[in-house]
């Protein structure tokens, strides 16, 4: 893999007021938002924002096909995760996020929190700050990531827990006990920037671009996804600690405090596979039986850029 891409430059001229509003309808936290209402919002803002309604992944690629100046994007994780590996490396773009999901783990990590209509009025004179991604090849092909990617406990659990089946809490209550109840945890060999590391048996290796994936689980309060870098999680089996601990560290914002857990911030990861299940932000690359290899994850620095408010620059 290569990282070649530059960050987006700055917009100029008529392209700064130029957006494109993607609206998801089925985001946990809508509140006061509606289509018309963010619309107007950005036209008091001094934006001309064209409403662009995205059903399924084919009404998105046509809708980000024309796209000028600023995407804005209202819903959750999963919205904002598939404009934004559709921007990517894209010149004169830039993406602005009106949180609506449950979790909203890329707009707390970057502090865009709140009311989407209140969220529209902090960005009033804001800039851009570059955006990393995560970059996979792995045996099971090439992969972008916008949160995490990673093997071990989590991973497990969201393969059993399968969120192409929908949400569910009874399901994922059911996955959570009968998967951990039979975990066991791999022998692994990393090598973080090029240096090997000696084998242990990891219960999570999580490699993180945002602070916090899935249902808000802040594995890494330190990551920083505009600053180059990745931050590997990793949680050793042979000191780990009860799981009401873990829940505990979790709830308290001090997971990385826990002796178990260790985080290191890389630009390039390499994780023996042996056909072990891993997930890409929220979707599943099934355990293959047998399968044998090296997962590669690098990060792309710039990927592209994202609109904060003004206090969040620099």
């Amino acid at each position: 893999m290569t990282l070649d891409a530059q960050p987006a430059p700055p917009l100029s001229g008529a392209a700064v007021t130029d957006a494109t509003l993607i609206f998801n309808s089925n985001a946990g936290g809508s509140g006061r938002a509606s289509p018309d209402r963010l619309v107007e919002a950005l036209h008091q803002q001094g934006y001309r924002p064209v409403y662009r309604a995205t059903d399924d992944e084919a009404d998105l690629a046509a809708a980000l096909q024309e796209a000028r100046g600023t995407v804005f994007v209202a819903g959750g994780d999963g919205t904002v995760r598939a404009v934004a590996l559709r921007l990517a490396g894209r010149p004169g773009l830039r993406l602005g996020i009106l949180p609506m999901g449950t979790a909203n783990n890329v707009g707390r990590t970057l502090g865009v929190a709140g009311d989407p209509l209140d969220v529209i009025a902090s960005y009033a004179g804001a800039g851009t700050v570059p955006l990393d991604l995560g970059r996979v090849l792995a045996p099971w092909g090439e992969d972008l990531f916008l949160e995490a990617c990673g093997c071990g406990a989590f991973a497990e659990v969201l393969a059993e827990y399968d969120p192409e089946g929908g949400k569910s809490p009874l399901r994922a209550v059911g996955a959570l006990t009968s998967t951990l109840g039979n975990f066991d945890p791999l022998p692994l060999a990393l090598t973080l920037d090029g240096q090997p590391q000696p084998e242990v048996a990891y219960a999570l290796v999580e490699v993180m671009n945002t602070q916090a994936t899935g249902p808000r689980l802040k594995l890494a309060t330190t990551a920083d996804p505009t600053d180059g870098q990745l931050n590997v999680i990793r949680v050793d089996a042979g000191g780990r600690e009860g799981l009401l601990a873990y829940l505990a560290a979790l709830a308290r914002d001090s997971f990385e405090e826990l002796s178990s857990v260790e985080n290191v911030p890389v630009r390039r990861i390499e994780i023996p596979y042996v056909g072990q299940a891993f997930h890409v932000d929220g979707e599943v690359r099934p355990a293959q039986p047998g399968g044998c290899g090296v997962v590669r994850v690098e990060v792309w620095p710039g990927a592209l850029s994202v609109l904060v408010p003004r206090q969040q620059e620099g």
